[in-house]
Order: structure tokens, then C-alpha cells, then sequence
């Protein structure tokens, strides 16, 4: 065997098993498909790369290859994880659940674990199998070698069963020395991704902190502003579309239509506080609130940019979502045809949703660097028909309207926005304020009109008065004492 350590053939081949068989096995070796939070992943490797050392890799389908800098591996086996696109579903949602969160997460990482075990260890049988073969390749090679060497050297060469014999003999050493060479590298290779993962994994809480983060906060835009405890930004729901006008308004104002029963009007009354409203009709996220938006031949300021210039505030409510999601689309799309639970709308609507949930998380993160740390309230949306609703407002002339089925539709895919944003909310430990409001087609039951206006007004599923005053009473009771003066 030292002898055989020692002889080119074997030398050779150990070198190709491992400057060309772990290559290869690491390339060919198929990633593991995994369900994980209800996402759909892949674990392996990452294709190999001519460095000594080199980065873990994070790839999101159809969209970026991340390196992970921080997960820096030694040796050709560099993990790779490849997730999405994004599924929402009950198992994603777990993952924020008090109770069964902490069991989901350890499942996850389970999962991962196995996976990339498995991968490692199928991985490990490819090399062994590449070896043999090639292995059996050199054997030959070995074999017309010798015969050719002898018969230069002799004329004729020893009995066939004696050459066979050395043959065999040196074809099992340099087999097992290969192989064993294979398995070793393997194994270090596995030692050294793990001890690069672990020490990169080491205190990382989050999945910013293990890829980094791209956050570029608005501006802070005008003049510094103050005599006001709170303020609102948002959408047309916040601004009360349809109410009398502000007197005196400024251009913004005016260009926003802003009322005197908004939100943030009957938040001040209700909370005795001056209460500056920003909110504006069709805004976004990226498009009202966190970037300028214009109305009419106005350019209107990023809500956030104003914000930041607001001195001394207390509290900041915000409702926003959908017209982040084109909610009044898919409204029309079930008004106006039999059917609307097709997949290729819902296939949109969750595209959209996927969409949102990345804006509006970097919305969070501006709302939690706001200067002071006001308090802040989300607003979710509300529904606008109960369940069996047959009325003036569930019909169209000329269209089908509205029935059971897609009202219900209608009702899960608000649910869904509502999901999100209270959940991004309670992950920065910001309060959600639920309104109930007073829906379609319902008699009302206290004498002072509808909660919402229906498809006779001018402005169909927007609150009125009253319920621009029901929307204000839910945040208000959420409002902390030392934010109402």
C-alpha cells in the first residue's frame, strides 16, 4: 500500500477524484425539496467556484442570487438555499402565532437540517460512485500499460493469468486508496461548511442581520411643524372623501379633499388633541406615504417626509392597503362578471399581496425610526356586505353584481390584507385598531344612518360621517394615556 501511495497511476487518479470528482458531485448532487412555513425550498450547494473560500448563497426564484457574506465557507461545499416564489397560507402565518410559533420555527430548522443532511450524504455516495468509476477506467488504463511496456521491453509479455493477477491486485489498492482519499475530503469538506455556517449563524437573530438590509427612508420634507399631539396618514378611508371641506384649507388640502369629519378630525375630538391629518385619495405605500403622489396639477409630499417634520408627537395613525393591492379592481372584476373566483385572478390578487407585504415592511421600519417614537395605531380595512347581503348595493344594471360566493371571496381576500398588516404591526409592537363599521344592505339599528356609503352616493364603500366617527372610536380607546393631553 505504500508502495502504491507512492506510484503515479494512483497519484493521478486520487488527484482527478478530487480536483474533478468533487466538482462534479458537488454540481450534480439535486438540491432537496423541503416545505418549510408553508414555502416551497430548495437545499444544497452552490455550483463551484475557483477559491479557496467563498460564500453561502440565497436565492429567490425568478428574482436575485444573494451571497451571503456573513456565512463564509471553506472548501468547495458552500450551502445554498434556494425559496420561492412566496405562498400565504395558514403554515406562513404560524411562524407569528405566540403559541405555535416557537414549534413551527423549531420544525423549520429541523427541516433544513435534514435536507441539507440528506443532500451531503447523497452527495457522498456520488463521489464514491464517480471514484469507482473512475477507478475501473485507470485499472484499464493500468492494464494496456503494462502489456505495452512489457511487450516493448520483452518482445511478448508474462502469462495473461499473471498479468491479470498484478493488475487486479493494484486495481483494489489504488481503488481503496482513492476512495479512501474521496471520503476523507468529503468528510473535511462537510467540517468545514459546517464550522463556516455555525460561526456565521452565531448570534443572528434575524434575516436582515444574515443577508443585510436595504432601507432608503424618505426625506424629511418643509418647514418643521408643531402644536399638534398626533397625526394620520393614509388613504381616502382616513380622509373622508365626500365631507364638507376644511375652511381655509391649504393647497394640500384641497388637493386631497380633506374634511372636516376625517379621521383625523374626529380623533381629535374624540381625544380632545390637534391632530394633523396627511392623508390623501389613492394612496400607496410607495406612492402617497412614502414617495410624492400627485392629485390634479399638484405635486402632494411623501406623508413620511412631512411626518418626520412634525415636533412633539404623540401618537401616528395610519390606514393604508388597498390601493396597494387594487382592491377596487378585483371589486369591479365580481361586479361585472358570473364568476370572479378564477385562478388566474387570485393568482394576481397574491402577487400583489407578496407585493405589499415587502413595501409595507419597509413602511414599518420608517414608522419605527419616526423622531420621538410616537405611538403608532394601524388601522385594518373593513368589510362593506355581510355574508347573505341582497340589496340595492350587491346590484349592477346591466352586470351580475354581487352573491354569496363572491362576497365571501371578497371577505377571505380582505381577511388576507388584514393578516399582514396586523401582523407586521405586532412585530414591531405597534397597535391595530379593528373598526366595526355598519356594513351594506344591514338596517341600522340606531337611528343615525349608514356606516358606509353605498353605490347610489359618490363615493361607493367609503365611510360616511358617522362611520368616519366609528372608525376614530376604535383607535382612540387604543391611544395611551400619556399620548392624550
Amino acid at each position: 500500500m505504500l508502495r502504491e501511495l507512492r506510484s503515479w497511476p494512483t497519484l493521478l487518479l486520487v488527484l482527478f477524484c478530487l480536483g474533478v470528482g468533487v466538482p462534479i458531485t458537488v454540481a450534480l448532487t439535486p438540491a432537496q425539496d423541503l416545505v418549510v412555513f408553508g414555502q416551497h425550498i430548495s437545499v444544497g450547494a452552490r455550483p463551484p467556484q475557483l477559491s479557496v473560500a467563498g460564500p453561502a448563497q440565497l436565492v429567490q426564484v425568478g428574482n436575485t442570487e444573494l451571497d451571503v457574506d456573513r456565512l463564509r465557507v471553506y472548501g468547495p461545499l458552500r450551502p445554498q438555499l434556494t425559496m420561492g416564489p412566496v405562498q400565504r397560507s395558514e403554515a406562513a402565518a404560524a411562524v407569528f402565532d405566540p403559541a405555535e410559533g416557537p414549534k413551527a420555527r423549531d420544525d423549520a430548522v429541523s427541516a433544513v437540517t435534514t435536507g441539507f443532511a440528506t443532500w451531503y450524504v447523497l452527495g457522498g455516495l456520488g463521489l464514491v460512485a464517480f471514484t469507482l468509476a473512475a477507478a475501473a477506467g485507470a485499472a484499464g488504463l493500468r492494464t494496456l500499460v503494462v502489456l505495452r511496456r512489457q511487450g516493448r521491453e520483452t518482445g511478448g509479455h508474462a502469462p495473461l493469468h499473471e498479468i491479470v493477477a498484478y493488475c487486479v491486485r493494484a486495481a483494489r489498492r489504488m481503488t481503496a486508496i482513492a476512495v479512501v482519499a474521496s471520503v476523507v475530503a468529503w468528510g473535511v469538506s462537510g467540517v468545514l461548511a459546517y464550522a463556516g455556517a455555525a460561526q456565521g449563524l452565531r448570534g443572528v437573530s434575524s434575516l436582515a442581520q444574515l443577508v443585510g438590509a436595504y432601507h432608503l427612508s424618505p426625506d424629511p420634507v418643509g418647514p418643521l411643524v408643531s402644536g399638534y399631539e398626533g397625526a394620520v396618514i393614509g388613504d381616502s378611508r382616513a380622509v373622508r372623501v365626500g365631507g364638507p371641506p376644511l375652511p381655509g384649507g391649504t393647497p394640500d388640502d384641497v388637493a386631497c379633499e380633506r374634511s372636516t369629519d376625517s379621521l383625523a378630525a374626529e380623533v381629535g375630538h374624540l381625544a380632545s388633541a390637534n391632530v394633523l391629518n396627511l392623508a390623501c385619495p389613492s394612496a400607496t405605500v410607495t406612492t402617497g406615504l412614502r414617495g410624492p403622489q400627485e392629485r390634479g396639477d399638484r405635486l402632494v409630499p411623501a406623508q413620511i417626509g412631512v411626518l418626520k417634520q412634525v415636533l412633539d408627537l404623540r401618537f401616528v395613525v395610519v390606514a393604508i392597503g388597498p390601493n396597494d393591492v387594487g382592491w377596487t379592481d378585483f371589486l369591479r372584476y365580481c361586479y361585472g362578471v358570473p364568476d370572479c373566483g378564477d385562478q388566474l385572478t387570485q393568482g394576481e390578487f397574491d402577487y400583489r399581496m407578496a407585493a405589499f407585504d415587502r413595501v409595507y415592511g419597509d413602511l414599518l421600519v420608517d414608522l419605527n425610526d419616526l423622531p420621538g417614537h410616537p405611538q403608532v395605531i394601524v388601522l385594518t380595512s373593513y368589510g362593506a356586505f355581510p355574508p347573505d347581503a341582497d340589496c340595492a348595493d350587491t346590484r349592477a344594471a346591466g352586470y351580475p353584481g354581487l352573491d354569496a360566493a363572491k362576497i365571501e371571496l371578497l371577505t377571505t381576500r380582505n381577511d388576507q390584507l388584514n393578516a399582514v398588516l396586523s401582523a407586521g404591526a405586532e412585530k414591531y409592537g405597534f397597535a391595530v385598531a379593528r373598526p366595526e363599521l355598519g356594513l351594506l344592505c344591514e338596517d341600522g339599528t340606531d337611528g343615525l344612518g349608514p356606516d358606509l356609503q353605498g353605490m347610489a352616493d359618490p363615493f361607493p364603500f367609503h365611510p360616511t360621517g358617522i362611520g368616519s366617527l366609528r372608525m376614530a372610536s376604535s383607535v382612540v380607546r387604543l391611544i395611551e394615556p400619556a399620548a392624550v393631553r
